[in-house]
């Protein structure tokens, strides 16, 4: 199956952001395309997109420029190559960027043509592949691996960059515990999220809408508040959940004499302070996961929070790791976190995703399938994390059609791809 034509567009994701899709064409004339998404909240290690930096088109965020490199370089590079050849494919895509080197580890931040440019072609690659195979995507894109329906981390209240910095912490998160299939512990998800509409609207808060991600968006008093209110629709609705938080920190995070410092709430904490103050939420709030707790290169802070609470929470570095092998095996050989987010387009291609997959269950890491805060219609994130067999993916909250585009394609999977029907589903191994 050689690759016969690439090409792509530009498209708006979520937020009316443009962002990328390619097609690929194969020599057997299977056709298939992906669209790639784009974070707000990004990590300042991971991989660069291409943006066309033109302030009379949307702003200085158009992709003509990625959708050129695609049509006029990283396309032609891979005509000619057998779609089957996923790594070798992906190697000639970072070689583009002009600093060889092996596709699985970070060569490079794909400065020049830029990670979603790459990414794009990457994935409509193996979506051709898998067709031309005859295979669900996910099964193709397992191989040795053990596919797992994973459980899925739905945000519920927004803040941070998602939500206006209404609040300091970015994501408010809940993880369904004890059930036993997908449908059901996303219909329990529902509850909660309609519980915290209800709690928020007898609080006085006015709610016109949802955040980027589908969460809640309330002007709350503080961080806490929001956690709070969170354990309060689980306990009402009668869910079993446990609450995840996305603290986002390199967001409020600055330096006082060389010292990293957290400004939250008018009053500004030390690593230690923020530890001691995550630390107290645990118990209180049935807290089972914290994201980013620390900002980005507080290494040291890192270290001391993952000795205070390693043992007693999944901690997940997304800017600290941002899906980047060299970085996560600092991470690994410091003792820093214990798990690692993982994004497609903070690396660039599907090869150096799934290596960061690899390295984390090898380390015994956790990893968390991500999406981005802006987001498309393509279901591909689903069926990559069905793939990894990671066990658990963060999409965003049960509200619009691109984060329900990804849980759908999940309960397809699970119902009928993968012929075990909602009563024996494998999603119950990850209780």
């Amino acid at each position: 199956m050689k690759i016969q034509r690439v090409r792509a567009m530009e498209i708006l994701d979520s937020r009316g952001s443009p962002t990328v899709q390619c097609e690929v064409l194969l020599s057997t004339g299977v056709r298939a395309t992906a669209q790639v998404p784009s974070g707000a909240s990004t990590g300042r290690h991971e991989a660069l997109e291409l943006r066309d930096a033109d302030p009379g088109r949307y702003a200085g965020k158009g992709v003509l420029l990625a959708v050129r490199q695609i049509d006029r370089l990283l396309g032609p590079a891979v005509v000619g190559m057998d779609a089957l050849e996923q790594p070798a494919i992906d190697q000639r895509l970072v070689e583009q960027n002009g600093q060889p080197g092996r596709v699985d580890a970070r060569t490079n931040d794909h400065a020049k043509l830029g990670a979603n440019a790459t990414l794009a072609v990457s994935c409509a690659v193996a979506r051709s592949a898998a067709i031309g195979a005859g295979l669900p995507l996910w099964r193709y894109l397992a191989g040795d691996r053990k596919p797992i329906v994973p459980v899925p981390m739905v945000n519920i209240i927004s803040g941070g960059l998602h939500a206006g910095r209404n609040i300091e912490f970015q994501d408010f998160l809940v993880i369904p515990r004890g059930y036993p299939d997908l449908a059901s512990s996303l219909e329990a998800v529902t509850l909660v999220h309609r519980t915290v509409r209800a709690l928020l609207k007898r609080r006085g808060c006015v709610l016109t809408g949802v955040a980027d991600e589908g969460g809640w968006g309330p002007q709350l008093d503080s961080n806490e508040e929001a956690t709070s209110v969170l354990r309060q629709a689980i306990t009402e609705s009668g869910a079993v959940m446990d609450i995840a938080l996305d603290v986002a920190a390199s967001h409020f995070s600055g330096a006082a004499a060389g010292i990293p410092s957290y400004r939250m709430e008018g009053r500004s904490l030390t690593s230690e302070g923020m530890a001691d103050l995550l630390s107290g939420w645990i118990d209180r709030y049935g807290i089972a996961s914290i994201e980013d707790p620390l900002a980005e290169d507080d290494w040291d802070g890192w270290k001391l929070i993952t000795k205070q609470l390693g043992s007693r929470v999944k901690l997940v570095g997304d800017d600290l790791f941002v899906t980047n092998i060299e970085r996560l095996n600092r991470g690994i050989r410091e003792g820093v976190a214990n798990s690692v987010l993982v994004k497609m387009n903070q690396i660039g291609t599907l090869t150096q995703t799934f290596a960061v997959v690899d390295r984390a269950r090898e380390a015994g890491y956790g990893a968390v399938i991500s999406a981005r805060s802006g987001e498309t219609e393509d279901p591909f994130l689903a069926d990559l994390a069905v793939a990894s067999g990671a066990g658990q993916i963060k999409i965003g909250s049960i509200t619009r059609s691109e984060r329900l585009a990804k849980y759908n394609r999940l309960l397809e999977i699970e119902k009928w791809e993968m012929g075990t029907g909602s009563g024996d589903s494998l999603f119950k191994n990850n209780r």
